[in-house]
């Protein structure tokens, strides 16, 4: 039997049910959801999970399957209660914190979105002892849908003091450092280099994020950055292999609509790559 043909039936035993094992839990008839108060907030269990199981089992055993999944789904959001008094409005406690492209297993479960083609942004919690990645699961429970007020809140509460400045890289060429000592977030705002860099920098910038706490700039000016390129990747695999908290050990090109292009520490020299190309038409220091 497939799970949709169990479903007037398994739904019907939901709602027999719920007033016994869940009495202030209700079924949302248009969404297949069971839908249990927590605090101000509400968790909600998709049925699907129960008709899988019932679609297993001889129509007989279906009464206690249904009672075992509904007890099941109760006992989650009694775990749901318990974070939310023990972190209080979690949605507060949202991060974004932006991590290299994550295998595909790594990702599974947790609450992640692509940012571009080399990076991806997780959600965390913020939290020294009870934090860590947002997963789907918990996010479930936790009544945590809509989330476009994360990257606000990591601006507003991690990042609006971070500090920038420049540094000597070379004689006469300075590398320009975005930090937060111990910060997590910093490599957030590698979406927003455009924000660091001169209003008329037409050519754009290399980018490093050794760290999650730093973000190093060097703005393209002229053909000197043949010369900067293999230094400035020096640098930045070295504080990335140093880092207590690392994020990548690469450099990158940031340019056009917020594009980020992996470079080589040759890429200045390599005949035909996009970079090289793109130097021959720069204007001579």
């Amino acid at each position: 039997m497939e799970p949709l043909d169990a479903a007037a039936d398994v739904h019907a035993l939901i709602r027999d049910v719920l007033p016994a094992l869940a009495p202030s839990a209700w079924f949302d008839h248009g969404t297949s959801e069971v839908v249990l108060p927590v605090g101000r907030s509400e968790a909600r269990a998709s049925s699907w999970t129960v008709l899988e199981r019932c679609a297993r089992e001889p129509r007989s055993a279906w009464p206690k399957v249904v009672d075992e999944w509904v007890r099941e789904v109760g006992d989650r959001a009694f775990l749901a209660v318990g974070e939310m008094e023990l972190f209080g409005d979690v949605r507060e406690l949202l991060r974004l914190r932006i991590v290299p492209k994550l295998d595909p297993r790594d990702r599974e479960g947790l609450v992640v979105v692509p940012a571009g083609d080399h990076f991806d942004a997780m959600v965390m919690i913020e939290h020294p002892r009870y934090g860590g990645p947002l997963t789907k699961a918990r996010a479930g429970l936790l009544g945590l849908h809509k989330l476009g007020y994360v990257m606000t809140n990591t601006h507003d509460r991690e990042l609006a003091d971070v500090s920038v400045h420049d540094q000597p890289l070379l004689p006469g060429r300075n590398v320009r450092v975005v930090g937060k000592p111990g910060s997590r977030y910093v490599s957030a705002l590698l979406s927003e280099v455009h924000q660091f860099v001169p209003r008329q920098n037409e050519h754009g910038a290399l980018v490093g994020v050794p760290c999650h706490s730093t973000l190093l700039l060097y703005p393209i000016t002229s053909t000197a950055v043949r010369e900067v390129l293999p230094i400035f990747a020096d640098v930045v695999r070295e504080m990335h292999a140093n880092a207590d908290d690392p994020c990548a050990p690469g450099v990158y090109w940031s340019h056009g609509e917020r594009r980020l292009t992996p470079l080589s520490p040759d890429a200045a020299t390599e005949g035909a790559g996009e970079f090289a190309l793109f130097l021959r038409k720069l204007p001579k220091e």
